[in-house]
Protein backbone atom coordinates (compact mmCIF):
# COMPACT_ATOMS: atom_id res chain seq x y z
CA UNK A 1 0.00 0.00 0.00
CA UNK A 2 0.65 3.47 -0.80
CA UNK A 3 2.22 5.57 2.27
CA UNK A 4 2.80 2.31 4.72
CA UNK A 5 6.87 2.35 5.15
CA UNK A 6 8.72 -1.17 4.50
CA UNK A 7 10.95 -2.50 7.78
CA UNK A 8 13.85 -1.61 6.36
CA UNK A 9 12.94 2.18 6.27
CA UNK A 10 12.03 2.06 9.63
CA UNK A 11 15.56 0.34 10.73
CA UNK A 12 17.28 3.16 8.44
CA UNK A 13 15.22 5.72 9.89
CA UNK A 14 15.49 4.75 13.55
CA UNK A 15 19.75 4.81 12.90
CA UNK A 16 19.64 7.56 11.21
CA UNK A 17 17.86 9.54 13.84
CA UNK A 18 20.42 7.73 16.70
CA UNK A 19 23.22 8.98 14.66
CA UNK A 20 21.98 12.51 14.34
CA UNK A 21 21.22 12.22 17.87
CA UNK A 22 25.14 11.08 18.85
CA UNK A 23 26.50 13.73 16.98
CA UNK A 24 24.15 16.58 18.14
CA UNK A 25 25.11 15.37 21.47
CA UNK A 26 28.96 15.22 20.57
CA UNK A 27 28.73 19.20 19.08
CA UNK A 28 26.75 20.11 22.55
CA UNK A 29 29.07 18.90 24.75
CA UNK A 30 32.00 20.77 24.57
CA UNK A 31 30.07 23.89 24.89
CA UNK A 32 28.69 22.89 28.07
CA UNK A 33 31.47 21.70 29.81
CA UNK A 34 32.92 25.43 28.41
CA UNK A 35 29.93 26.85 30.79
CA UNK A 36 30.64 24.57 33.36
CA UNK A 37 34.48 25.44 33.05
CA UNK A 38 33.06 29.36 32.94
CA UNK A 39 31.08 28.59 36.65
CA UNK A 40 33.63 26.62 38.28
CA UNK A 41 35.87 27.56 41.27
CA UNK A 42 39.05 27.87 39.42
CA UNK A 43 40.79 25.58 42.20
CA UNK A 44 37.92 22.90 42.02
CA UNK A 45 38.44 23.08 38.39
CA UNK A 46 42.28 22.79 37.94
CA UNK A 47 42.05 19.87 40.94
CA UNK A 48 38.88 17.42 39.39
CA UNK A 49 39.01 19.08 35.73
CA UNK A 50 35.66 19.45 33.45
CA UNK A 51 32.53 18.20 34.77
CA UNK A 52 28.78 18.82 33.41
CA UNK A 53 28.10 20.44 36.56
CA UNK A 54 29.74 23.05 38.52
CA UNK A 55 31.31 20.93 41.37
CA UNK A 56 32.20 24.76 43.39
CA UNK A 57 29.97 27.08 41.92
CA UNK A 58 32.00 30.37 41.17
CA UNK A 59 31.26 33.25 39.44
CA UNK A 60 34.48 34.69 39.97
CA UNK A 61 35.48 34.83 35.88
CA UNK A 62 33.17 36.41 35.28
CA UNK A 63 33.58 39.18 38.12
CA UNK A 64 37.17 39.09 36.97
CA UNK A 65 35.77 39.83 33.01
CA UNK A 66 33.96 43.05 34.63
CA UNK A 67 37.39 44.44 36.21
CA UNK A 68 39.37 43.74 33.43
CA UNK A 69 36.84 45.02 31.06
CA UNK A 70 38.90 47.74 29.53
CA UNK A 71 41.19 45.16 27.82
CA UNK A 72 39.10 42.25 27.15
CA UNK A 73 36.23 45.22 26.15
CA UNK A 74 38.31 46.34 23.48
CA UNK A 75 38.91 42.94 22.04
CA UNK A 76 35.59 41.96 21.85
CA UNK A 77 34.94 45.90 20.40
CA UNK A 78 37.62 45.03 17.62
CA UNK A 79 36.23 41.66 17.18
CA UNK A 80 32.56 43.35 16.57
CA UNK A 81 34.41 45.99 14.50
CA UNK A 82 35.92 43.91 12.14
CA UNK A 83 33.51 41.19 11.60
CA UNK A 84 30.91 43.61 10.75
CA UNK A 85 32.81 45.22 8.16
CA UNK A 86 35.06 42.09 6.72
CA UNK A 87 31.09 40.52 6.63
CA UNK A 88 30.21 43.34 4.56
CA UNK A 89 32.45 44.18 2.43
CA UNK A 90 33.03 40.51 1.26
CA UNK A 91 29.42 40.28 0.71
CA UNK A 92 29.98 43.45 -1.81
CA UNK A 93 32.66 42.25 -3.64
CA UNK A 94 31.58 38.50 -3.88
CA UNK A 95 27.85 39.36 -5.06
CA UNK A 96 29.28 42.45 -7.46
CA UNK A 97 32.22 39.32 -8.93
CA UNK A 98 29.67 36.75 -8.91
CA UNK A 99 27.01 38.58 -10.84
CA UNK A 100 29.37 39.62 -13.45
CA UNK A 101 30.51 35.68 -13.72
CA UNK A 102 27.20 34.76 -14.00
CA UNK A 103 27.02 36.89 -17.32
CA UNK A 104 27.34 33.96 -19.93
CA UNK A 105 27.52 36.34 -23.02
CA UNK A 106 30.69 38.44 -21.61
CA UNK A 107 33.90 36.62 -23.38
CA UNK A 108 36.80 36.05 -21.29
CA UNK A 109 34.89 35.19 -17.84
CA UNK A 110 35.52 31.37 -18.18
CA UNK A 111 39.48 32.34 -17.99
CA UNK A 112 38.73 34.37 -15.06
CA UNK A 113 36.85 32.04 -13.21
CA UNK A 114 39.60 29.44 -13.68
CA UNK A 115 42.42 31.40 -12.55
CA UNK A 116 40.01 31.77 -8.87
CA UNK A 117 39.68 28.65 -9.35
CA UNK A 118 43.49 27.98 -9.24
CA UNK A 119 43.72 30.53 -6.09
CA UNK A 120 41.66 27.61 -3.97
CA UNK A 121 44.30 25.01 -5.02
CA UNK A 122 47.51 26.82 -4.59
CA UNK A 123 48.83 29.88 -2.49
CA UNK A 124 52.15 31.84 -2.08
CA UNK A 125 52.40 30.39 1.20
CA UNK A 126 52.99 32.13 4.55
CA UNK A 127 56.29 33.74 4.42
CA UNK A 128 55.49 35.28 0.92
CA UNK A 129 51.82 36.48 1.89
CA UNK A 130 53.69 37.85 5.10
CA UNK A 131 55.89 39.96 3.02
CA UNK A 132 53.73 41.31 0.55
CA UNK A 133 51.31 42.31 3.43
CA UNK A 134 53.86 43.93 5.87
CA UNK A 135 55.99 45.20 2.79
CA UNK A 136 53.97 45.96 -0.03
CA UNK A 137 50.51 46.75 1.69
CA UNK A 138 52.03 47.78 5.18
CA UNK A 139 49.17 46.49 7.50
CA UNK A 140 51.03 45.21 10.21
CA UNK A 141 50.00 46.56 13.66
CA UNK A 142 46.94 48.12 12.12
CA UNK A 143 42.93 47.01 11.75
CA UNK A 144 43.64 46.27 8.31
CA UNK A 145 45.40 43.01 9.32
CA UNK A 146 42.36 41.99 10.76
CA UNK A 147 39.76 42.75 7.56
CA UNK A 148 41.94 42.64 4.45
CA UNK A 149 43.61 38.98 4.43
CA UNK A 150 40.96 37.25 4.90
CA UNK A 151 38.75 39.54 2.71
CA UNK A 152 41.10 38.39 -0.52
CA UNK A 153 40.48 34.51 0.48
CA UNK A 154 36.28 34.20 -0.57
CA UNK A 155 36.67 32.38 -4.27
CA UNK A 156 34.85 29.53 -2.53
CA UNK A 157 31.77 31.72 -1.77
CA UNK A 158 32.12 33.41 -5.04
CA UNK A 159 31.64 30.33 -6.32
CA UNK A 160 28.55 29.46 -4.27
CA UNK A 161 26.84 33.20 -5.49
CA UNK A 162 28.12 32.31 -8.71
CA UNK A 163 26.44 28.93 -9.21
CA UNK A 164 23.38 30.37 -7.38
CA UNK A 165 22.81 33.20 -9.81
CA UNK A 166 23.69 30.96 -12.97
CA UNK A 167 21.10 28.44 -11.91
CA UNK A 168 18.40 29.38 -9.24
CA UNK A 169 17.80 33.09 -11.11
CA UNK A 170 15.92 33.09 -14.28
CA UNK A 171 17.60 34.79 -17.05
CA UNK A 172 14.41 36.33 -18.63
CA UNK A 173 14.09 38.42 -15.67
CA UNK A 174 17.45 39.83 -16.35
CA UNK A 175 16.25 39.62 -20.39
CA UNK A 176 13.06 41.59 -19.49
CA UNK A 177 14.68 44.74 -17.58
CA UNK A 178 16.94 45.31 -19.89
CA UNK A 179 14.46 45.30 -22.34
CA UNK A 180 12.50 47.53 -20.22
CA UNK A 181 15.19 50.15 -20.13
CA UNK A 182 17.31 48.84 -16.96
CA UNK A 183 20.78 49.22 -16.40
CA UNK A 184 23.42 46.54 -15.20
CA UNK A 185 23.62 48.44 -12.14
CA UNK A 186 19.66 48.29 -11.76
CA UNK A 187 19.36 44.90 -12.55
CA UNK A 188 22.01 43.88 -9.68
CA UNK A 189 20.08 45.82 -7.13
CA UNK A 190 16.47 45.16 -7.82
CA UNK A 191 16.62 41.77 -9.18
CA UNK A 192 19.48 39.71 -8.36
CA UNK A 193 20.58 40.82 -4.61
CA UNK A 194 16.76 40.61 -4.13
CA UNK A 195 16.46 36.92 -5.24
CA UNK A 196 19.83 35.67 -3.66
CA UNK A 197 18.75 36.42 -0.18
CA UNK A 198 18.91 32.96 0.61
CA UNK A 199 22.51 32.29 -0.56
CA UNK A 200 23.69 35.87 0.52
CA UNK A 201 22.71 35.05 4.33
CA UNK A 202 24.63 31.67 3.93
CA UNK A 203 27.79 33.41 2.93
CA UNK A 204 27.03 35.87 5.26
CA UNK A 205 27.19 33.74 8.15
CA UNK A 206 30.36 31.65 6.91
CA UNK A 207 32.24 34.93 6.10
CA UNK A 208 31.06 36.33 9.43
CA UNK A 209 32.23 33.14 11.57
CA UNK A 210 35.51 32.81 9.48
CA UNK A 211 35.71 36.49 10.95
CA UNK A 212 35.03 36.01 14.29
CA UNK A 213 37.22 32.94 15.27
CA UNK A 214 40.07 34.09 13.28
CA UNK A 215 43.36 34.56 15.42
CA UNK A 216 46.05 33.86 13.01
CA UNK A 217 45.99 37.01 11.22
CA UNK A 218 46.11 38.72 14.44
CA UNK A 219 49.33 36.71 15.63
CA UNK A 220 51.23 37.09 12.17
CA UNK A 221 50.59 40.87 11.83
CA UNK A 222 49.40 42.27 15.34
CA UNK A 223 51.98 42.46 18.68
CA UNK A 224 50.13 46.08 19.45
CA UNK A 225 47.82 44.93 22.35
CA UNK A 226 45.29 47.24 21.81
CA UNK A 227 44.28 45.69 18.66
CA UNK A 228 44.02 42.18 19.61
CA UNK A 229 40.39 40.85 18.81
CA UNK A 230 38.68 37.97 21.58
CA UNK A 231 40.57 35.20 20.27
CA UNK A 232 44.13 36.58 19.90
CA UNK A 233 43.50 37.50 23.54
CA UNK A 234 42.46 33.73 24.41
CA UNK A 235 45.70 32.20 22.14
CA UNK A 236 48.04 34.90 24.23
CA UNK A 237 46.38 34.56 27.59
CA UNK A 238 46.94 30.37 26.54
CA UNK A 239 50.64 31.14 25.49
CA UNK A 240 51.76 33.10 28.91
CA UNK A 241 50.46 30.49 31.18
CA UNK A 242 51.79 27.33 29.15
CA UNK A 243 55.41 29.46 29.67
CA UNK A 244 55.02 29.58 32.80
CA UNK A 245 54.31 25.78 33.49
CA UNK A 246 57.02 24.98 31.50
CA UNK A 247 59.64 27.33 34.10
CA UNK A 248 59.11 26.29 37.58
CA UNK A 249 60.83 28.99 39.04
CA UNK A 250 58.08 31.45 37.27
CA UNK A 251 55.58 29.48 39.47
CA UNK A 252 54.77 32.13 41.66
CA UNK A 253 54.13 35.10 38.86
CA UNK A 254 52.03 32.23 37.11
CA UNK A 255 49.39 32.84 40.21
CA UNK A 256 48.55 36.34 39.05
CA UNK A 257 47.42 35.40 35.46
CA UNK A 258 44.28 34.25 34.26
CA UNK A 259 43.09 30.61 35.16
CA UNK A 260 41.41 28.10 33.02
CA UNK A 261 37.44 29.35 34.82
CA UNK A 262 38.26 32.52 32.97
CA UNK A 263 39.22 31.34 30.37
CA UNK A 264 36.58 29.67 29.67
CA UNK A 265 33.98 32.49 30.56
CA UNK A 266 35.89 34.53 28.47
CA UNK A 267 35.06 32.23 25.14
CA UNK A 268 31.73 31.77 26.52
CA UNK A 269 31.29 35.60 26.17
CA UNK A 270 32.77 35.44 22.59
CA UNK A 271 30.65 32.98 21.67
CA UNK A 272 27.28 34.28 22.34
CA UNK A 273 26.48 36.40 19.50
CA UNK A 274 26.87 33.76 17.24
CA UNK A 275 24.65 31.39 19.17
CA UNK A 276 22.41 34.25 19.38
CA UNK A 277 22.42 35.54 15.48
CA UNK A 278 22.17 31.62 13.99
CA UNK A 279 18.93 30.77 14.55
CA UNK A 280 17.96 33.78 12.65
CA UNK A 281 20.43 32.60 9.45
CA UNK A 282 19.20 28.74 9.88
CA UNK A 283 16.42 28.87 7.56
CA UNK A 284 18.85 30.07 4.84
CA UNK A 285 21.79 27.77 5.51
CA UNK A 286 20.60 24.62 3.57
CA UNK A 287 18.71 26.48 1.16
CA UNK A 288 21.26 28.40 0.54
CA UNK A 289 23.99 25.31 0.30
CA UNK A 290 21.81 23.40 -1.59
CA UNK A 291 20.76 25.64 -4.32
CA UNK A 292 24.69 27.67 -4.76
CA UNK A 293 26.07 23.83 -5.17
CA UNK A 294 27.80 22.88 -8.66
CA UNK A 295 25.19 21.29 -10.49
CA UNK A 296 26.66 19.24 -13.52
Amino acid sequence: MTGVRSRQEKVFEAMAHAVLILLTVLAVAPFLLMLSGSLTDNATLTRYGYQFWPKVFSMEAYEYIIREWAQIGNAYFITIAVTAAGTVLSLFLVSTASFALSQKEVPGLNVVFVLILITLLFNGGAVSSYIIYTNLFHIKNTIWALLIPNLMLNGFNLILVRNYMMHSIPEELQSAAEIDGAGVFKIYLKIILPLSKPIMATVGLLTALGYWNDWTNGLYFITDSNLYSVQLLLNKMNENIQYLASHSELGAVQQSLPGTSIRMAIAVVGILPVLIIYPFFQKYFAQGITMGAVKG
